[in-house]
């Protein structure tokens, strides 16, 4: 293999130079620079990453936990971060916890050994070890949370207004003309869910029909709001809204189980906007979270921390958008 001594000499620099076109290539006067990478390609030097981050007590890699990576929501966040992560110079390491608060302080523990630089987490738990990190760091610690946003977490974070999204469903539902509108939610655990079953109730109680809603507990899976739908239906709902696209799946298939269609006797809406859910039957009406940004702005705010700065912004909101499709449609008279 070729080493960094070759490099310098074919070069005629200083190994010194050679790290820092590699590193900080605008520190290097730009004919320097040329000079260096054209050597670097004809003699297909790799830089020695285990050494340079014994040296300098960087791993250049970011942790991303995920709680469910079978969720397909989380598969355009991971994206977005990774791309982030690789144009700043790190890799990413993906750790799917599983909803697992022992799972999450096992890769938690990573971060402890300095085998990775930061963490993003996508849940709503702080790893329980991170805690004293995170409590002696005046919020600064090299975490940062997406999607889930919680202010006991301590941490920054990157997601959207929730509650005010959940309001934007239920206005577009009642506008429609629907009153006795059934809420298929997450577990209660989760702040997402609780954000967005108090913006559906706040919409309703605007419009005095907070006493007409139907509310079941759901897990986000379609099997589950496959169930749970059959009581929504039992109960003379016109209208389903669901947390997520997939639960949206789960109650269509109860309507369709009981001899019912969508839109016409009973709409659904969902929540995520799903690369799928403009191709499911009929076209899903939901609300687009931007998934991507969210991984991406995620991993810049952690850039920040670890390069020494203090974010601009420790709470990033992002915008939603009400996406209208061929699920929601007025009730039947």
């Amino acid at each position: 293999m070729t080493t960094i001594i070759e490099v310098a000499a074919a070069a005629g620099v200083s190994t010194a130079t050679v790290s820092r076109v590699l590193s900080q290539p605008d520190r290097v006067a730009a004919a320097t620079r040329v000079r260096v990478l054209e050597v670097v390609d004809a003699l297909g030097y790799r830089p020695n990453v285990a050494a340079r981050t014994l040296r300098t007590l960087r791993a250049a890699k970011i942790l991303l936990t995920v709680p469910d990576i079978s969720n397909p929501f989380f598969a355009s966040v991971i994206r977005g971060a990774e791309e982030a992560a690789r144009d700043a110079g790190y890799a990413m390491v993906l750790g799917d916890t599983r909803h697992d608060a022992q799972v999450e302080d096992q890769y938690a523990e990573m971060l402890s050994r300095r085998e990775v630089d930061g963490l993003v987490f996508l849940g709503h738990r702080l790893p329980a070890s991170l805690a004293p990190l995170v409590a002696t760091s005046g919020g600064i610690a090299p975490i940062v949370n997406g999607c889930e946003y919680s202010p006991d977490l301590g941490v920054p974070s990157v997601h959207i207004d929730n509650a005010a999204a959940s309001a934007d469903a239920i206005e577009h539902l009642v506008a429609l003309g629907h009153h006795a509108i059934g809420i298929l939610t997450g577990p209660p655990i989760s702040p997402i869910s609780r954000d967005r079953l108090a913006g559906a109730m706040r919409a309703a109680e605007r419009h005095g029909i907070a006493g007409q809603m139907q509310i079941r507990v759901g897990d986000y899976s379609a099997d589950c709001a496959c169930r749970e739908a059959r009581f929504l239906l039992a109960a003379g709902v016109t209208a389903i809204f669901c947390f997520n696209d997939e639960m949206a799946v789960g109650a269509i298939s109860a309507i369709d189980e009981a001899g019912l269609r969508c839109p016409v006797d009973v709409s659904v809406m969902g929540f995520d906007d799903l690369p799928l859910s403009r191709f499911f039957h009929p076209p899903l009406t939901t609300i687009a979270q931007p998934k991507a940004l969210i991984g991406r702005h995620a991993v810049e705010l952690l850039v920040d921390i670890l390069r020494g700065g203090v974010p601009r912004e420790r709470q990033v909101t992002l915008k939603h958008e009400l996406i209208v499709r061929r699920s929601t449609a007025a009730p039947p008279r």
